[in-house]
């Protein structure tokens, strides 16, 4: 029993010996395999001089925009346009019912008749009391009570002319037309509609040419822009660019022309409105755009492109290409962004390799294959 105990104790050492040589075999394989390097494309940052734009979120509005109300009540006869319309100032576009505001100038004219008919009269009679007076065969008051009733006659004539005059006017503002030239909405309201003056919206019509791009910058942009030779906005001229939503450039170019009074206590904002043509009417109010101004040139900046650059709890870091192409996580401040591009303050010296493909998969430190390329090609939003 003793020999087969010894045995076995033989064999299982046997096998622990030989589990032990496997092990720091298989150890020493693991530890001599080469660590794969990243493939990364990197661009070498340059110094050059560089123009600032700034650019902001805008959206188009009309410059002029009219809620059309009617001044009587009554209903729509008649449409001398369809909704979406373009149209000009003075063309007709709505009939209300007329015919009670004929009725009230009819009635109106009769009572202006009858008031000067009775004025007429009186005039005669203080006529006569004058001469009568003049031979004292009446008493003065008899001709001075005449007097008063022919001038209380003849304010009667003034309020009944007046009413003929708010007749004549109501009976004109049945028929409603464009204050001004535009393009009518496609909300207008339908022939038999019921319009309560001063209150029912029929349509509203809308300027094309030109039109607002309104946008707005918080307070630390504006005070920048004060700071530095970019100016402030109303100082802009005529040199506002606009980029479109599918990434095009609006052809004309615009100007700053109102800026509001103060900040908006709300958004902390300031709210900004710039002019551009738009005989092509290819500009819609609500439209979304980019609003670009030209502002202040960096000496010697240091630029890489805004995807290169990792944001961490406030804080900016780049991937550099270290020594022996080894990954390098660097913390770096940065300045004013120009298109896709972002300028360096700090962090970075010229002839610094920057990733600018691949960073998600790196790690500081690892080893990396380096493709390099120009930083022109990140210049086109499109390639972005």
């Amino acid at each position: 029993m003793i020999s087969t105990g010894l045995k076995k104790m033989s064999y299982l050492g046997v096998f622990l010996l030989c589990g032990a040589v496997l092990a720091a075999g298989c150890s020493k394989q693991t530890a001599q395999i080469p660590q794969q390097a990243v493939e990364v494309q990197a661009i070498q940052v340059a110094q050059q001089d560089t123009p600032v734009t700034y650019e902001y979120v805008g959206q188009v509005q009309a410059k002029n925009e009219v809620k059309l109300q009617s001044k009587v009540s009554g209903n729509i006869v008649a449409k001398m346009v369809n909704g979406g319309a373009m149209v000009k100032k003075g063309q007709p576009l709505f009939q209300i019912d007329r015919r009670q505001y004929e009725s009230s100038l009819l009635s109106a004219k009769a009572q202006l008749a009858q008031s000067e008919a009775t004025l007429a009269n009186s005039r005669l009679d203080v006529s006569r009391y004058k001469r009568l007076a003049a031979q004292d065969a009446i008493a003065q008051q008899t001709l001075d009570t005449q007097v008063s009733v022919e001038q209380q006659n003849m304010a009667a004539v003034e309020a009944n002319q007046a009413q003929v005059q708010l007749a004549q006017e109501n009976l004109a503002d049945t028929l409603i037309v464009s204050p001004i030239d535009g393009r009518m909405d496609v909300n207008d309201l339908s022939v038999g509609s019921y319009v309560t003056a001063g209150s029912t919206v029929m349509a509203t019509i809308s300027s094309i040419d030109p039109v607002f791009v309104q946008f707005s910058m918080n307070e630390n942009e504006y005070l920048q822009l004060a700071n530095n030779n970019g100016g402030l906005p109303n100082s802009w001229g005529n040199s506002l660019k606009l980029v479109l939503s599918n990434g095009t450039e609006y052809s004309a170019t615009g100007q700053v022309e109102q800026v509001d009074r103060g900040i908006n206590q709300n958004t902390g904002t300031i709210t900004i409105k710039a002019s551009f043509a738009n005989a092509q009417q290819l500009l819609v109010p609500g439209m979304f755009a980019r609003v670009i101004a030209a502002g202040e040139v960096h000496k010697g900046a240091l630029l890489v492109p805004q995807r290169a650059v990792q944001e961490l709890l406030g804080k900016n870091f780049i991937t550099v290409v270290g020594e022996g192409d080894k990954a390098e996580s660097r913390a770096v401040t940065m300045g004013a962004k120009v298109g896709n591009l972002w300028i360096v303050e700090a962090g970075l010296q010229p002839g610094d390799r920057v990733v600018v493909e691949g960073t998600n998969k790196v790690q500081p430190g690892a080893a990396l294959a380096v493709t390099m390329v120009g930083l022109d090609q990140f210049m086109n939003p499109a390639k972005q």
